[in-house]
């Protein structure tokens, strides 16, 4: 089973019977993010908000990524999942 399109590994990752790791799903929250909004321009969570701080951070670390570029990867990356998560 493999992704052709954003939609299409969004759609797959639904279809994971067990979770990826942390450092995984913070990739892949990151290359999407990138994919469909571009670089983070969003302001730094404040406090002890360590999950929110991760995405923000996850999504900062792909900053100049072209969108297509985010998109594809993401697409790859998921593939490679689903090799083991489905």
């Amino acid at each position: 089973m493999s992704a052709q399109t954003l939609e299409d590994a969004i759609a797959l990752t639904k279809k994971f019977t067990e979770k990826p790791s942390n450092e995984d799903l913070l990739k892949l929250y990151g290359l999407y993010k990138q994919a469909t909004e571009g670089d983070n321009e969003t302001e730094r969570p404040g406090g002890f908000d360590f999950k929110a701080a991760a995405k923000y951070n996850a999504w900062l670390n792909m900053k100049g990524k072209s969108k297509e570029e985010a998109t594809e990867q993401y697409i790859q990356l998921v593939d490679q999942l689903s090799k083991t998560h489905i």
